[in-house]
């Protein structure tokens, strides 16, 4: 496959749903499996729906998740501009070709004379009026009015749009890379607006002028826009570009954790989930979204997860760094049908990337959120606790929602379990066990070990007697790592100390 160029284009109306990260994840993994272009182009031919900062949300978004655009906004590229309110005189200029090859025409109607048919049209019992080639004689429009009175119409300066004249009578087919040959009637298709009253273009103008000026080779979007396509190849045959229309693949749809309906950006709100690659920060609460970054993802972990909402490599093979999904990466593996968004499988997979990842850079990701809770740990304490925890995480904040203790004190002792377990008659015993400890001059996890050992075998107990007592009193809970580990970690001073507090806590607690 040669010359491929492909593009993401969104809109920056709002937050980067996790479902436009998928579309942009397979254009990047087609690109770079074939050598080619990865592009970003911003489709913000609606100014009435521009949300500041949506684009530089966007930008971020794609860099968290690894897919840097060879072309775009900030980037540069030999085809800019990138976004698409710079490139108005282009789609005006072929906006007017069409025009005069007869294959779009002037408008005049007014918002006002379409309801007003659109009304007339529910009356008779048609409840889905289009402005088609069945009524487009019948209307406000060029094809409708003499060259005179539409040349004084546009000298006057009226306001009009320009529609597509779409064709009666014509099966218009595309073979689509994902879901094989797709036929429409020209007869069920409207006529729709290419050029705006404000001079901007629509979608379905802008998004043809571009991809062909762009040389885009394939289009890889959701499946919502397959329905627009029978539009685009009018325009690309009405424009003469036929031979140079870049091949479709329609995703399919990402569907909510039941399975039954399209996952939508509410929700993650509903289901406490994230939906969007970041944090998105709207004008209210409502319009307010957790990301998957300040969730705990791993990025990696995100991008595995999206590849396999729609494609499957054929294989047993689950885990994918992003450079062996290039490699793997084919569009006819791409299932027709709509991928269920599972979020236990997204937490599996960023366990698997968290326990695979070394203790190095583990330590490197987690010191701000380390740091944030007023702690300075050094690098080689932060790496050990990383490498006992990350099998015990399945999200970077669990580093300290689990093993905070590391770092400070409990906050709260496990009460159920030293009720069962702590008699105060205990007391002398475990006094004793907290000086033979501060004694050892191997602080080591082995020598801990051994040492806890010949004090059991001294007083007959057992483990279930003294480790539940030790790992209470240091850290709250019976959850944890190897409790002699820790000890070595936290160092003999920190453990005599908690060791001390704990136990005069205990006798409070018993007796309370």
């Amino acid at each position: 496959m040669e010359n491929v160029r492909v593009r993401f284009a969104p809109s920056p109306t709002g937050a980067l749903h996790i479902g436009g990260v998928r579309t942009a994840l397979y254009n990047y993994l087609l690109a770079k499996k074939h050598g080619g272009t990865f592009i970003l182009r911003i489709e913000d031919t609606d100014q009435t729906r521009y949300v500041p900062g949506a684009e530089s949300y966007i930008l971020e978004a794609l860099a968290w998740c690894g897919l840097q655009p060879d072309e775009g906004p900030g980037i540069g590229g030999d085809y800019g501009p990138y976004r698409q309110s710079e490139r108005k005189e282009l789609y005006q200029k072929y906006t007017l070709q069409l025009i005069e090859s007869g294959h779009a025409y002037y408008a005049f109607d007014t918002p006002e004379e379409l309801d007003a048919r659109r009304e007339a049209e529910k009356e008779k019992g048609n409840h889905n009026f289009k402005y088609d080639g069945s009524v487009r004689e019948e209307m406000n429009n060029s094809l409708s009015l003499s060259k005179e009175e539409t040349q004084a119409r546009l000298s006057s300066g009226e306001p009009y749009t320009i529609r597509l004249k779409v064709p009666r009578d014509e099966i218009v087919s595309v073979k689509d890379i994902v879901r094989g040959e797709v036929s429409f009637q020209s007869n069920e298709l409207d006529d729709k607006i290419l050029l705006k009253g404000d001079g901007m273009p629509t979608y379905h103008m802008a998004n043809i002028v571009d991809d062909y000026l762009m040389k885009i080779s394939h289009v890889i979007r959701g499946e919502e826009w397959l329905s627009s396509t029978a539009h685009h190849v009018l325009l690309y045959r009405s424009l003469g570009w036929e031979a140079q229309m870049p091949q479709f693949a329609h995703l399919p749809l990402i569907l909510k954790p039941s399975g039954k309906g399209k996952l939508s950006k509410r929700d993650g709100a509903k289901l406490g989930i994230p939906v969007f690659p970041l944090d998105w920060e709207g004008d209210n609460p409502e319009d307010s979204f957790p990301g998957f970054r300040e969730f705990g993802f791993d990025p990696r972990a995100v991008d595995n997860f999206l590849a396999f909402l729609g494609w499957n490599p054929g294989t047993e093979q689950e885990i994918f760094s992003l450079e062996e999904l290039v490699e793997a990466f084919d569009l006819q593996k791409i299932g027709k049908a709509g991928a269920k968004f599972d979020f236990d499988k997204a937490k599996w997979y960023n366990q698997q990337y968290i326990m695979a990842t070394d203790n190095k850079t583990l330590a490197a990701t987690i010191r701000p959120l380390i740091e944030a809770k007023g702690h300075q740990p050094s690098d080689a304490y932060l790496e050990r606790f990383c490498g006992m925890m990350k099998e015990r995480v399945v999200f970077y904040p669990d580093f300290w929602e689990n093993g905070y203790y590391f770092f400070e004190e409990a906050k709260e002792y496990d009460e159920k379990t030293l009720r069962k377990k702590w008699k105060p008659e205990f007391r002398a015993a475990f006094d004793e066990l907290r000086q033979r400890l501060q004694g050892l001059s191997d602080y080591q996890e082995a020598a801990i070990k051994k040492e806890v050992e010949a004090f059991m075998a001294d007083h007959e107990m057992k483990y279930g007697d003294v480790l539940p007592i030790l790992r209470i009193a240091l850290s709250g809970t019976t959850k944890g790592p190897s409790i002699f580990e820790m000890m070595e970690l936290l160092g003999s001073e920190e453990v005599d100390r908690r060791l001390g507090k704990a136990y005069a806590d205990f006798d409070t607690i018993k007796t309370s």
